[in-house]
């Protein structure tokens, strides 16, 4: 009478059905990986490293709540263009500051 053995099966033989599975399972259920490393001295923030890492489909993702990448100008169009167009619109006000404050000052110097 034999028994079934429990040793693993070599590499090679069933061990695509395997991964696929695994792949399947952490795609579906996700993992995530996050953190933030920051020097300072004196209060000052030297250096700030950010490490996101998530194995998981888009849509699992998204309902776990984890969508930072739609935000982060880095990897995200949107993002950016939204960024770039706050900062035009900063600068544009900043420009019609200080266009108002140029006539006073010519008058001033005039007189």
């Amino acid at each position: 009478m034999s028994t079934p053995s429990r040793l693993p099966e070599p590499y090679g033989q069933g061990g695509g059905s395997n991964l696929a599975d695994i792949l399947e399972r952490v795609l579906d259920k996700g993992i995530v990986i996050a953190g933030d490393i920051r020097i300072n001295l004196l209060d000052i923030e030297l250096l700030t490293i950010k490490l996101r890492l998530i194995v998981a489909s888009v849509d699992k993702a998204k309902e776990m709540g984890i969508d930072w990448w739609e935000d982060d100008p880095a990897l995200s169009t949107r993002a950016r263009r939204d960024e770039l167009a706050r900062e035009n619109a900063e600068l544009r006000e900043r420009l019609e500051r200080l266009e108002q404050l140029e006539p006073s000052r010519a008058e001033e110097e005039s007189s």
